[in-house]
């Protein structure tokens, strides 16, 4: 039997490249390699307090993205953490045996009262208790987190065995830190600065939906510097950003050209971002065209939805059945 992997995708808009070349990739060979849950995570949005019209939306778009680009329905299980109810009722369970002082300790949630003190809601207070339910119901054992993850992994581990020690079960595992940093590739936005990241605005940012001539302008206005100033000079972060990328799209014969440009103190950057351009341009059409394709069949994305969601009940049913009696309450 596959151990089991439980991951949380957050339904924050658009993919983009570092997205792709980053958690989206590791996905497909946890499909491959092991009995995956992903849940696009709409409860936990809701801390935020998001526009119903835009929640809807950004969860559609998600669940299009991911089937566009790759995962499937029959290898995994995708479904909408709305969709299951059973994870509402464990996090209820759970919260029973949460205490104050330990959530109030939680690193994420000292950060968001900093950020911002006038929306300080109980989402947020027993936030890593909703992530301790989304794994626990399927008695996951292996979690993909990334640094900012682990302590709420943690405390996945600690609820879980509380839940079995108070009622003296063995309900739950122990589910491990399933670490892919060391496997993802690193995506370096457009603007100087390190990876590509939403936060950093439209201008650092590749989407895998923008088309032709926004990407062209995006790429074109990149940053660079004033050029080296003579032969061997090493390239700078931000020039050294623009070869990370062509790495992912254009030839090796095209990169080794450039670089020897740069080495020989003669290049010209808007050759290099022409280049890079259209290079980027040949690589994200066809995966544009499946997400739009997909983002209009709406009613196959709601089979889709629907098959996840049922294939998550039938794990979700059976953790439950175990919880209830070991509580002592009747089971279903």
């Amino acid at each position: 039997m596959k151990e089991i992997v439980v991951s949380g995708i957050r339904p924050t808009g658009k993919l983009h490249l570092g997205n792709y070349f980053g958690a989206f990739k590791h996905f497909l060979t946890l499909q491959e390699q092991y009995d995956s849950y992903f849940f696009i995570a709409d409860y936990h949005s809701l801390t935020t307090h998001p526009n119903p019209a835009d929640l809807k939306g950004s969860v559609q778009r998600v669940l299009a993205e991911y089937i566009a680009l790759g995962l499937d329905p029959e290898k995994c299980t995708i479904y909408l953490q709305s969709d299951l109810p059973e994870t509402a009722e464990l996090y209820l369970f759970l919260n029973m045996n949460a205490y104050l002082g330990e959530l109030e300790r939680v690193t994420s949630f000292k950060d968001k009262v900093r950020s911002q003190p006038d929306n300080v809601n109980a989402g947020l207070l027993t936030y890593p208790v909703l992530m301790a339910a989304d794994i626990l119901i399927h008695r996951g054992v292996k979690v993909p987190v990334g640094k900012d993850q682990e302590q709420h992994l943690e405390m996945a581990r600690t609820f879980g065995n509380r839940f079995n020690r108070l009622y003296h079960t063995e309900v739950f595992p122990e589910p491990q830190a399933f670490s892919v940093s060391k496997e993802l590739v690193k995506i370096p936005g457009l603007t100087g600065g390190g990876k590509m990241s939403k936060s950093a605005g439209e201008a650092d940012t590749i989407y895998l939906n923008d088309e032709a001539d926004v990407l062209h302008k995006k790429i074109m206005r990149a940053v660079s510097d004033a050029g080296p100033t003579e032969a061997g000079q090493p390239k700078s972060q931000p020039v050294q950003n623009l070869f990370d990328l062509m790495q992912l799209v254009c030839s090796p014969e095209k990169i080794a050209f450039f670089d020897t440009e740069h080495a020989e103190g003669r290049i010209r950057y808007g050759d290099l971002k022409k280049q890079l351009a259209t290079d980027m341009e040949t690589f994200i059409a066809p995966l544009r065209d499946k997400i739009n394709y997909q983002l209009e069949n709406t009613s196959q994305l709601q089979e889709i939805a629907a098959f996840g969601a049922e294939k998550a009940r039938k794990s979700a049913r059976k953790t439950m059945n175990l919880v209830r009696e070991a509580i002592g309450f009747k089971t279903n």
